[in-house]
């Protein structure tokens, strides 16, 4: 099948949905997608897309069309792609409805590589906004979050690497002003092929959060007993588990899985898994879908403990 039929039968098979904490904006993938490139990934949209980590990055690439990019976001996993150089690419996708009831929902993100031998330095960011609400009656704020992460790969042996990454989000609806992760680690390729990789990160992970002052008094309110800062610091271990995924020259497919375990407490334990899925329309031009699930055991009283984010971009690749 031509990349174009790809395209034209996904487009009508798909749609898009971005949850946040207890609300849900609705988007069409057909009319969803609008978008320019920018920040990147190191292939082409023929070229599978770079490894990514989730959680202290959330696994999907921006190149893939990923609209979550650090912890309980994203973490990206160095590429053994051994050109140097440097590549990006940037995406965004939307909707826009009016009548009876008005709907504005917005999503992008980019990424960048700078590789140069065994040293590889990448950054990403990415942004999601969304509004709803009845004609007559105003609309409210359903989504709201930034979150930009920088990382440094050292590949010091066949199949290992040592990285150290940084990523900072913020985001209203999880009770976040800023949540701050530190992660050095060490990452080993079980199988390391141009379109077909598995890999394995294991490491450290510290978490500093500023969380929303009335979202602390929330919980204090329902909670007059408990202890409820305003700033905590949290030490975990970090393990991650990535495949990557070229299925034919046309589409890739991208999945991974993090697992955070605190030290204390051990209860407060949080999962990410990320994937993405992308169909290339042209040399340059992709259309990706992503889903993102973000679960915390231990959220503050009045949050859940579970966020998704599916979304669809057009995105556009350049090295």
């Amino acid at each position: 099948m031509r990349p174009f039929g790809i395209v034209r039968v996904w487009s009508r098979a798909m749609s898009a949905t971005i949850l946040s904490k207890g609300s849900i904006v609705a988007v069409l993938s057909s009319c969803a997608c609008a978008s320019f490139t920018l920040f990147a990934t190191a292939a082409q949209a023929q070229d599978p897309p770079p490894p990514t980590a989730s959680g202290t990055a959330t696994q999907a690439t921006a190149s893939s069309g990923s609209t979550s990019v650090v912890k309980d976001s994203f973490a990206t996993a160095g590429t053994r792609d051994t050109k140097d150089g440097v590549a990006g690419s940037i995406s965004a996708g939307g909707i826009l409805s009016s009548g009876n009831s008005r709907n504005l929902a917005a999503t992008a993100g980019g990424q960048f590589r700078y590789r140069d031998g065994i040293h590889q330095f990448s950054a990403a960011a990415a942004g999601n906004y969304g509004e709803s609400g009845k004609t007559d009656e105003g609309v409210q704020q359903t989504v709201g979050n930034v979150q930009g992460l920088v990382r440094y790969d050292l590949f010091f042996a066949e199949h290992w690497s040592g990285f150290l990454q940084v990523g900072a989000r913020r985001d209203r609806f999880q009770g976040l002003d800023l949540r701050l992760n530190v992660d050095p680690g060490i990452s080993y390729y079980f199988l390391e092929e141009q379109k077909h990789r598995l890999w394995l990160e294991a490491g450290y992970d510290f978490q500093h959060d500023v969380r929303r002052t009335e979202q602390v008094d929330e919980a204090r309110q329902a909670d007059p007993l408990g202890d409820y800062p305003r700033t905590t610091d949290r030490h975990s271990a970090r393990l991650f588990v990535g495949y990557d995924n070229q299925l034919n020259t046309f589409v890739t497919f991208t999945t991974g899985v993090e697992y955070l375990q605190p030290f204390d407490p051990s209860a407060a334990w949080r999962l990410t898994w990320n994937n993405a899925l992308k169909s290339a329309i042209s040399d340059q031009f992709s259309l990706a879908t992503t889903f993102t699930l973000r679960y915390d055991h231990e959220p503050l009283p009045g949050v859940k403990d579970t966020d998704t984010i599916t979304s669809v971009s057009l995105v556009y690749t350049f090295k």
